[in-house]
């Protein structure tokens, strides 16, 4: 299993043109050290779109979805640094899920990324999440520029805290697919055809949204101990 633990915190969102620089800045060298600092939060990365919106996409895999509802992380999301409190002013349009690991195939973290995000028709979940698990994700990884394939599900709703306060209320994440690799092509060929917006809508999911993003920065918490 590629994936570093059993849940993911799952971001995409703008921030203002003129904070791109100090986002980046501030991103790198506070925030991804703070969250990782935080027992269970086992990985953070920091994706930049390549083609489609928003321009970030952060991915922080932890151990279990109980990590996104412990008091550590919640003290840390109530206590914002001055730093933090002026960047989030210029978040613009968030979406922020806590989601469960429904299924990991492949190896590995690729530096370009295709990001889906959708919801099941109401009385399509159980056969999509079968052509997904069972039939469509699992033969992905072992094509020539994909690496790594991941089925994300919304499995639990974020307090509100003082941190999301600064930018408003964020939209959620019902479901969502990562693939990871090294060849942007191959991910393109991949979002025009087994995953583009019209197969999966055969398969049950409607409000397909997606993008492609390179690999920005990453941080594992081991990393903060050497």
């Amino acid at each position: 299993m590629p994936l570093l633990g059993q849940a993911a915190m799952l971001l995409s969102f703008d921030v203002l043109p003129e904070a791109v620089a100090e986002h980046d800045d501030w991103h790198t060298h506070e925030h991804l050290p703070e969250r990782l600092a935080i027992p269970g939060f086992i990985r953070g990365s920091r994706w930049v779109a390549l083609q489609g919106q928003p321009r970030y996409l952060v991915v922080y895999e932890v151990a279990a979805l109980a990590t996104l509802a412990s008091e550590a992380y919640l003290q840390r999301l109530n206590n914002p640094t001055p730093w933090t409190s002026k960047i989030m002013r210029s978040y613009r349009d968030m979406s922020r899920g806590f989601c469960a690991v429904t299924a990991s195939f492949g190896w590995g973290l690729g530096h370009v990324a295709l990001m889906l995000r959708f919801r099941p028709q109401p009385t399509a979940e159980a056969p999509l999440r079968h052509g997904l698990v069972g039939e469509l994700l699992p033969q992905l990884p072992a094509r020539a520029g994909i690496g790594s394939v991941h089925l994300f599900e919304g499995a639990l709703a974020p307090q509100m805290t003082n941190e999301q306060r600064l930018r408003g209320a964020d939209a959620g994440v019902v479901w969502a697919i990562l693939v990871t690799g090294y060849s942007p092509d191959a991910l393109a060929q991949l979002s025009q055809a087994e995953l583009s917006a019209d197969r999966l809508a055969e398969m049950g999911a409607v409000d397909v949204q997606g993008a492609s993003y390179r690999l920005d920065y990453a941080l594992s918490h081991d990393e903060l101990a050497i």
